[in-house]
């Protein structure tokens, strides 16, 4: 078994940690098998809610990336003691005695706002900087805030940082206007041990959302209607202590079939819930793949170069935003012309200079590209822009003649886990090299 270890310094687990690039010599076929890791967007809202009671949590196949790292030392900031053993990521939260997540962790990942809602319910209070992450256009945290608020939360926004003080929690009926994971998340814990009942509608059903649910009627909560969109939770006085699997990740996997469909090679991907992912498999299969569906594992083969394909994002059980720029590159290279359509995020199109330098023929107009697909690219020097593009690019990298330099890839460490290990068993020629 791995041997336990400690958090880094929050220094060393966010910003400062070496600069690396790929360097991806294009023009294998992949094939072989696959081991897909444990979910990020599923381990993070989960992490988060270890605050809510105190004592040891545990949960295993936690992925080990630098946003889970990063979750762990704002954990760490609060007081809270986060150990990785493998894939067991152990917290204990008895301690958890301080409600500032500061601004030198939170701007690195939005998802560090989680620990606002858990805070609040625990503690009574919370200050917590507006978070960053990715690159690409405004993400506002109002949902989350105006939610909260319906509960009782008194918030305030002071130098950057989301205040409160003197919370008490109480049941609301709360629509959201737009479907929002995050904020979905954000207010299913924080009215898990609120006073009264909450009914909550319009909500995300996303797996990771449907299991963070699971995960708190397993410690008592009582939530009615996990998979629908309308949750009504009955405040509890006190949760037990968490013990659980995280999901595997089905954007992972979702971007290793795209793998296969755009070289032309044959993977099989193990430990997945091919349900999680069933609109990605539908439009590779769309785009010429054969996809092969069974209990835990899929297998998809490329037959040579893709088919065009038309893409609009949705939310899920449609077709996943953050797959939106896998399937571009995918596209690039179809025989025909696609149309992809964000409807999610109108302005996630960061990667198409970056494909458009690989020779892509890509033509945006507000959130709609329009994909001529090419015969080949050409390798060239390309810069990761935020955590899917930089996998497109790696994607796109794969079939382009001659060696592609993807800079950046900090990008890609913070959701995928070994993905150049894993390429390189699939029988790409990728090397991680420093900048």
């Amino acid at each position: 078994m791995e041997a336990a270890t400690p958090m880094p310094p929050a220094d060393t687990a966010t910003e400062k940690a070496p600069m690396d690039a790929l360097v991806i010599q294009g023009g294998r076929r992949l094939s072989g098998r696959v081991a897909i890791s444990g979910a990020k967007n599923a381990a993070l809202p989960v992490m988060a809610a270890t605050l809510i009671a105190p004592g040891v949590h545990k949960l295993r196949n936690v992925p080990d990336l630098r946003d889970t790292r990063t979750f762990a030392a704002v954990l760490g900031k609060l007081g809270a003691k986060v150990r990785f053993e493998g894939d067991l990521c152990t917290i204990d939260t008895t301690h958890v005695n301080s409600v500032e997540a500061p601004y030198e962790l939170v701007k690195t990942m939005r998802a560090s706002i989680y620990v606002l809602g858990p805070l609040l319910a625990r503690l009574g209070g919370a200050k917590v900087s507006l978070p960053g992450g990715c690159a690409w256009g405004p993400r506002p945290v109002n949902l989350h805030l105006a939610g909260l608020a319906a509960m009782g939360a008194n918030l305030e926004i002071e130098h950057g940082y989301i205040v409160g003080r003197g919370v008490k929690l109480h049941g609301t009926h709360f629509t959201f206007d737009i479907v929002s994971v995050g904020a979905t998340a954000q207010l299913m814990m924080a009215a898990v041990t609120a006073q009264g009942t909450t009914v909550l509608d319009n909500v995300a059903i996303e797996p990771d959302i449907t299991v963070l649910g699971e995960v708190l009627v397993a410690c008592g909560a009582r939530i009615d209607g996990l998979g629908t969109r309308r949750l009504v939770i009955h405040g509890v006085r006190d949760l037990k202590l968490i013990d659980t699997t995280i999901i595997p990740d089905r954007i992972e996997a979702a971007t290793f079939a795209a793998a296969a469909v755009i070289t032309g090679g044959s993977i099989t991907l193990e430990r997945v819930i091919p349900d999680h992912f069933e609109a990605a498999l539908r439009k590779l299969e769309e785009a010429g793949g054969n996809v092969v569906r069974e209990h835990d594992e899929v297998t998809v083969t490329g037959r040579g170069r893709p088919e065009a394909v038309d893409v609009t994002t949705q939310v899920f059980p449609g077709f996943p935003t953050d797959m939106q720029a896998q399937m571009m590159a995918v596209a690039s290279i179809a025989n025909g012309t696609s149309v992809i359509e964000d409807t999610i995020y109108l302005d996630r199109f960061s990667h198409v200079a970056e494909l458009q330098r690989l020779g892509a023929r890509i033509e945006l107009k507000n959130n709609v590209a329009v994909v001529k697909g090419v015969e080949k690219l050409s390798g060239a020097p390309v810069m990761a822009t935020d955590l899917r593009a930089s996998a497109a690019l790696a994607l796109g990298a794969l079939v382009a003649e001659g060696e592609t330099r993807i800079s950046r890839i900090y990008h890609l460490d913070r959701g995928y886990e070994k993905f150049d290990h894993k390429l390189t068993q699939l029988g790409a020629r990728v090397e991680r090299v420093q900048e």
